[in-house]
Formats: C-alpha cells, sequence, structure tokens
C-alpha cells in the first residue's frame, strides 16, 4: 500500500511539474501570447456581441443597401440593408459554437476509438484502425459534403460533419500515446494491485495523454471554424439570414466589385480567427516539448 501511494504521488509531482513549465514557457513565447489575446477576444465578442453590436444582425432595410462604412455603420451594409458590423460579432458567437461543438465530438468519438485500439491491441486495434484508414482516404472536405448532403444542410449537420471527419486525427494520437503510456512502471503497478481497466485508462493513462489531445484539440478549432465556413459558403452550413462568417461571404460574392467590405470584413474575421488558434496550438506544442528545457 505504501509503495502504490509513493508511486501515486510520484505521478502526480511529475504532472503538476510539466504543467507548471509549460505556462512558463508558453508565456515567453511571443506569438502564442498573441494568439492566446486573439482567442480570448474572440471569446468575449462572442459573449457580448448582444451588448456590443449597435443593430439587429438580422433586420435591415433596403433604402440602405451597400452603404459605405460610416459613422453610423463603421463596417457598412450588406445586400439586404443590415450592419455588416453587427453581423460579424454575432458571426463570433456561431463561430466559437462551432469549433467547441466540433471538436467536442472529434475529442469523444477520437479519444474512444484510440483508446480501445492502444489498451486492448488485437482485432480491436486492427478494426479501429482500418475505419480510420478508410476515413483519411478521402479529402476532408469532400467526406464533409457527403455528411451533410445525407443529414441535410444546417449548422447542426455541419458541426456533427466537420467533428466526424477530424475523428481520425485524435483517434491516432490518443493510440499512439496510450501505447507509450502504457508501458511505465505506474501502470504496470496499478494492474499488479487489481485496478480494473476502467481505473487503469482513466487514472493513469488518459491523464497522461491529455499534452498532445490538447494541442491538436486547439488546432483543430481553428480547422473546424474554417471547414464550416466553407460548408456555409456552398450552402450547405448556416442557412439565411443567420449571421455566420461564411453564409455571410457566400451572400456577398456577388457583389464585390459594388460593396467590397461586405466581404472583407467577414472574410478577414475567418482569417484572424484560425490565425488566432493556430499561434496558440503552435505555442502549446513548443511548450509541451519534452525536449526543450529551461
Amino acid at each position: 500500500m505504501e509503495e502504490r501511494i509513493e508511486l501515486i504521488d510520484e505521478e502526480k509531482h511529475e504532472v503538476q511539474g510539466l504543467w507548471s513549465n509549460v505556462f512558463k514557457r508558453l508565456r515567453k513565447n511571443k506569438t502564442s501570447m498573441f494568439g492566446l489575446f486573439i482567442v480570448l477576444l474572440l471569446i468575449f465578442l462572442a459573449i457580448f456581441a448582444p451588448l456590443i453590436s449597435p443593430h439587429d444582425p438580422i433586420a435591415g432595410q433596403l433604402s440602405l443597401r451597400h452603404d459605405a462604412p460610416s459613422a453610423e455603420y463603421i463596417f457598412g451594409t450588406d445586400s439586404q440593408g443590415r450592419d455588416v458590423f453587427s453581423r460579424v460579432l454575432y458571426g463570433a458567437k456561431i463561430s466559437i459554437e462551432i469549433g467547441i461543438i466540433s471538436v467536442g465530438i472529434a475529442l469523444i468519438l477520437g479519444i474512444t476509438m484510440g483508446i480501445f485500439a492502444g489498451y486492448y491491441g488485437g482485432i480491436i486495434d486492427i478494426i479501429v484502425m482500418r475505419i480510420v484508414d478508410i476515413m483519411l482516404a478521402f479529402p476532408t472536405i469532400l467526406l464533409a459534403l457527403a455528411i451533410v448532403t445525407i443529414l441535410g444542410p444546417s449548422l447542426v449537420n455541419a458541426m456533427i460533419a466537420v467533428g466526424i471527419v477530424n475523428v481520425p486525427k485524435f483517434a491516432r494520437i490518443v493510440r499512439s500515446s496510450v501505447l507509450s503510456v502504457k508501458e511505465n512502471e505506474y501502470v504496470e503497478a496499478a494492474i499488479s494491485i487489481g485496478c480494473t481497466d476502467f481505473q487503469i485508462i482513466t487514472r493513469h493513462i488518459l491523464p497522461n495523454c491529455l499534452a498532445p489531445i490538447l494541442v491538436q484539440a486547439t488546432l483543430t478549432i481553428g480547422t473546424a471554424i474554417l471547414e464550416a465556413a466553407g460548408l456555409s459558403f456552398l450552402g450547405l452550413g448556416a442557412q439565411p439570414p443567420m449571421a455566420e462568417w461564411g453564409s455571410m461571404l457566400a451572400d456577398s460574392r456577388g457583389y464585390m466589385r459594388q460593396a467590397p467590405w461586405s466581404v472583407m470584413y467577414p472574410g478577414f474575421a475567418i482569417m484572424i480567427t484560425v490565425l488566432g488558434f493556430n499561434l496558440l496550438g503552435d505555442g502549446l506544442r513548443d511548450a509541451l516539448d519534452p525536449r526543450l528545457k529551461e
């Protein structure tokens, strides 16, 4: 019993030391902190969009269609006379929901598949990894299009599709991490004292696989937002008059010369959001690299 307590205490100490060093390295990385600032700003705008936006994002006046940016409409208006600034703000809220829900779906399915494949091995590993290989054989956007076509065009179905197409990333990362972690001494000690598979996975294996999962999740949020915007641009995601960045681009693509602001601002919002998550993800990857020392 004393040996078990010592092993658990040592494991907890190592995990705490790892995350403490991670935060120190992350603070020293200026590009990752800039990415974190973008992400936090996006979250702030998403939460307080109803208070910040000066106009209704859906209601418009045809008499104001394609008005240039002004003091009242700082981003101008679109083809329906709607305030582009308000729609971009509400689009941030939708994009955050898309990123979190899509990645949540991918995490749940991918972690489950990866753990079963890596921990149990054998025929389970073969079946799971062949499913992953089949999914990876299709281009991401093509597979997402096929799923949305089957389920029907809507924002919810687009999030499901984006989540499913990102499952292989997490399944492969988790499987490789589990194969490495399950060979450690503390896992062997847990097995020797009679811990169940569920206890070993949840208490010892999964917590020690969080680093690569966290990095991949951060990077995938930006990818998910971009993929969902692409589906909405094609008319298979968010449906009018919803204020979603991809659908805004689709609505305004025919007026690029007449009202370039109606395309420029939602496009810039997508670009800066994906950039923010990518910079943060790259910073986390460097901070979590065990080869880097203080």
